[in-house]
């Protein structure tokens, strides 16, 4: 695939058009095919709604986790594989001691702090639109704090991550 066609794929939604296939290769019926559709993973419900606390008591994901994993390594085994999977409804429920939400979809390097929550959104691996290298962030999650860090794909390739990263992964 060229640059110029690996571009256009992450234009996917404009004008409330979701452009997900090319229009030129999708002209034609080529057959049968089959996506996989999901929905409200909700993570935090399941407690809530167990200890009758549907406001506030969603702090923990266990079992909404597992079932996710469940869901995932079944679609894996799939064979054929799907065309595609969507993700439909609500995803969470409750935030548990949120301090960081990490997003992409800028396609550049930012972020930002409210109220102790921090904001971090990563660079895309595809089209660039700002000056960042294609790359990927490494998130170090600690009992006491996370940490992260941009690399470009060839830094990570090269170098790996960075010692003082490897080091807090090692702290028991």
């Amino acid at each position: 695939m060229s640059a110029e066609e690996a571009g256009g794929v992450f234009h996917k939604a404009q004008g409330r058009t979701l452009d997900a296939f090319s229009a030129e290769k999708e002209r034609e019926w080529k057959g049968p095919f089959y996506f996989i559709q999901g929905a409200d993973p909700q993570f935090g419900l399941m407690k809530a709604w167990s200890t009758g606390d549907s406001d506030s008591g969603g702090d923990e994901w266990e079992q909404e986790i597992r079932l996710t994993e469940q869901a995932v390594q079944a679609i894996n085994k799939l064979n054929p594989k799907p065309r595609f999977f969507v993700l439909c409804g609500d995803l969470i429920h409750a935030m548990p001691g949120i301090r960081a939400v990490f997003s992409g979809h800028y396609h550049r390097n930012a972020g930002g702090t409210y109220k102790k929550l921090d904001m971090v959104v990563s660079s895309a691996l595809g089209c660039q639109m700002g000056k960042d290298t294609h790359g990927l962030r490494v998130v170090v999650v600690t009992a006491e704090k996370i940490i992260h860090r941009y690399y470009s794909l060839d830094e990570l390739s090269e170098r790996g991550i960075e010692d003082d990263l490897m080091d807090l992964m090692k702290k028991k």
